[in-house]
C-alpha cells in the first residue's frame, strides 16, 4: 500500500484548493480522495479500538467476579467462626448453628448460584448497574434460594423462612459493601490520565458543561482530550473546527466521542459516521438521534444519564463469538474436506501446468492487506491479461471484474468455479484469522483509488468466504453500488443468527449454481 499523506498535509492541501477561485472537477476529485483516505485510516484504527474496549470490559467483569467470590468466601468464613463460637460468644454461636447448620449447601454450588443470579439481574453490566442496590438485592434473593431448596428437598422445613431472610440480607449487605468499596478505591487510585481517551464535540459552552460533569471529571474512567468546536469562529481552546473532525479524531486516537448539546443534522451524521468507522464508543449528552446503523440506549454513569449510540464492547464480544465460530467451522471444514481437497489439488495439477494454489493479495478488515488462497482456476499468467480483457467485463466497473466464459479459465477451473470449490483453501485464511466464514468479499488494493467514502464501509468487517452478496445473486449482481449496499447491510445487521442464515442459504445457491460463472 502506498504511503498515506499525513492529516496535516491533507488539511493544508485542502485549504489551498478551497482558496482557489471556483470549484472544479479536479477539486471535487481531490476532496473525495482525501475523504476516502481519511476514512481508510480511521477504519485501520477500528480493530485496535474495539480490542481495547473488549479488554477493558472483560477485565472489569473478571475483577467483579473475583470480588464477588471473595466476598462470599469471607461471609462463609465469618459464619463458620460465629457458629464455632470463635467470635460473639457461645449464645450467638448456638443460635447460628441452629439456623445455619453445616453441610446444607456446598460453597462452590452457592458461589455458582450467586454468579448466575448476578449475571441474570444485570449486575455485571456497564454503567451504574453493577452497584445498583435494588439489583443486588434481587440477585441475593435469587442466590439464597439454593440452600433453602436443599433444606426443603431433605424434608427439614423448620426455620426455612428465617434462614432464607437472613441469608438474603447478609449476602446483600456484603455485596453492597464490596461494590461501593471498589467504586471508592478505584476512583481514588485510578488517575484520570489512565482513563479512556475521550473527544468532545459541540459548542464550547456545551462541551465545557459536559467535561465538568462528574462522570467525565473523576471516577468515570474517561480522560478528556479536548473538544472539537461546532461553531464558527471556533473557540481558541478548541482542537479544531468540526469540518475537520475526521482528521482530528484520527490524530487524537480517541476511543470515546461525546456529542454535547445540539449540533445540526449534517454534523451529527458526519460525526457519528466517522466515529463508527473508527470503532469508537459514541455518547450523547442531552441528545440522541436515530440514524442508520445506530440504536440509541440510555446508560447511567455516576448518576448522569447518557445516550449511548454505539457499544464497542458489545460489538467486541460479538466479534469474539464470531471468531470462535470461525475457528470451529474452519477446523471442521478442513477435517471433513481434507481428502476431497487433495483430490481437487491433484485434478488442478494434472489439468494444466502451474501451482495448485493461487495466492493473491487482497484488502480486508480496516484496509489491512493479506494473501487470499484459492485453487488455481486459470492458466498461469492470467492476471497480466486482465487489462486486455477489460472490455468483456460484464459489470462495466473495474471494481467488479466479472467475465462470463472467461477464456483464461481452465477446464477443471470451470467446474470448480461453478460449484465454488475453488474457495475451499480460504478455510485456512479463516483459521489464521484474516478472513471469516461469512462477510463482505475481499477486494483488490488497486481498487481503493476508485473508492468513494461510503464504499470504504465494506472494510468494517473481516472479508468472508460467503456473504449476503453471494447468496443474494452471486455474479448476477453486477452493480457495484448494490454490492456495497449488501455488504453494508450485512455489517449493520450482523448477528450470529444472520451468519447461520447466510451459511444455510449458501448451500442451495452453490448446488443450483445460481449466478456463478
Amino acid at each position: 500500500m502506498e504511503s498515506v499523506p499525513s492529516p496535516a498535509v491533507e488539511l493544508e492541501a485542502t485549504s489551498e484548493w478551497t482558496e482557489a477561485a471556483g470549484a472544479s472537477p479536479r477539486h471535487d476529485s481531490f476532496r473525495a480522495h482525501a475523504s476516502a483516505q481519511t476514512r481508510l485510516r480511521l477504519q485501520q484504527q477500528a480493530p485496535s479500538n474495539l480490542r481495547r474496549h473488549l479488554v477493558r470490559s472483560v477485565r472489569r467483569v473478571l475483577v467483579l467476579l473475583l470480588a464477588d467470590v471473595s466476598s462470599v468466601l469471607l461471609l462463609r468464613v465469618g459464619l463458620r467462626a460465629v457458629r464455632d463460637r470463635l467470635v460473639l460468644g457461645s449464645a450467638v454461636g448456638h443460635i447460628a448453628g441452629m439456623i445455619f447448620p453445616p453441610g446444607r449447601a456446598a460453597g462452590p454450588q452457592f458461589v455458582t448460584a450467586l454468579i448466575i443470579a448476578l449475571a441474570a439481574t444485570g449486575n455485571y453490566a456497564r454503567g451504574d448497574q453493577w452497584r445498583d442496590a435494588h439489583r443486588l438485592l434481587i440477585a441475593s434473593a435469587l442466590a439464597a434460594v439454593l440452600p433453602v431448596w436443599v433444606i426443603m428437598w431433605t424434608g427439614y422445613t423448620s426455620g426455612v423462612l428465617l434462614q432464607y431472610t437472613l441469608t438474603t440480607v447478609a449476602l446483600w449487605l456484603v455485596l453492597i459493601a464490596e461494590r461501593f468499596s471498589m467504586y471508592s478505591i478505584v476512583g481514588k487510585l485510578l488517575p484520570a490520565s489512565r482513563g479512556v481517551p475521550t473527544l468532545f464535540v459541540g459548542t464550547s459552552e456545551a462541551c465545557r458543561y459536559a467535561m465538568d460533569l462528574r462522570v467525565f471529571r473523576d471516577r468515570g474512567g474517561y480522560c478528556g482530550l479536548g473538544f472539537v468546536d461546532s461553531q464558527t469562529p471556533i473557540h481558541p481552546s478548541a482542537r479544531g473546527p468540526v469540518n475537520q473532525f475526521r482528521d482530528l479524531l484520527q490524530e487524537s486516537r480517541a476511543e470515546v466521542v461525546v456529542i454535547c448539546g445540539y449540533v445540526d443534522d449534517a454534523t451529527f451524521r458526519d460525526v457519528a459516521d466517522a466515529s463508527m468507522a473508527a470503532g469508537t464508543q459514541i455518547l450523547s449528552v442531552q441528545r440522541g438521534r436515530e440514524i442508520a446503523g445506530v440504536v440509541p440506549r440510555i446508560m447511567v454513569r455516576d448518576g448522569e444519564p447518557l445516550v449511548e449510540l454505539t457499544a464497542p464492547t458489545l460489538r467486541g464480544r460479538q466479534l469474539f463469538v464470531k471468531r470462535i465460530i470461525d475457528i470451529a467451522g474452519a477446523i471442521v471444514g478442513l477435517t471433513l474436506l481434507g481428502i476431497p481437497m487433495l483430490l481437487i489439488a491433484l485434478a488442478v495439477k494434472l489439468d494444466s501446468p502451474g501451482p495448485v494454489l493461487f495466492s493473491q493479495e487482497r484488502v480486508g478488515l480496516g484496509g489491512r492487506r493479506f494473501r487470499m488462497l484459492k485453487f488455481r482456476t486459470m492458466r498461469t499468467g492470467a492476471e497480466t491479461e486482465r487489462d486486455r480483457l477489460a472490455h468483456l467485463n460484464r459489470s462495466g466497473d473495474i471494481r467488479l471484474f466479472k467475465i462470463p466464459n472467461d477464456p483464461r479459465v481452465t477446464q477443471v477451473g470451470q467446474l470448480l468455479r461453478r460449484a465454488s470449490l475453488d474457495e475451499l483453501p480460504q478455510l485456512w485464511n479463516v483459521l489464521v484469522g484474516v478472513m471469516s466464514l461469512v462477510g463482505p468479499r475481499p477486494f483488490f488494493e488497486s481498487d481503493l483509488v476508485a473508492y468513494q467514502d461510503h464504499h470504504l464501509r465494506r472494510l468494517g468487517a473481516k472479508p468472508g468466504i460467503t456473504g449476503l452478496w453471494q447468496v443474494t445473486g452471486r455474479s448476477d449482481v453486477t452493480d457495484f453500488e448494490e454490492v456495497v449496499r449488501l455488504d453494508r447491510e450485512y455489517i449493520e445487521r450482523w448477528s450470529v443468527g444472520l451468519d447461520l442464515q447466510i451459511l444455510i442459504m449458501t448451500v442451495p445457491a452453490v448446488l443450483t449454481r445460481s449466478g456463478a460463472f
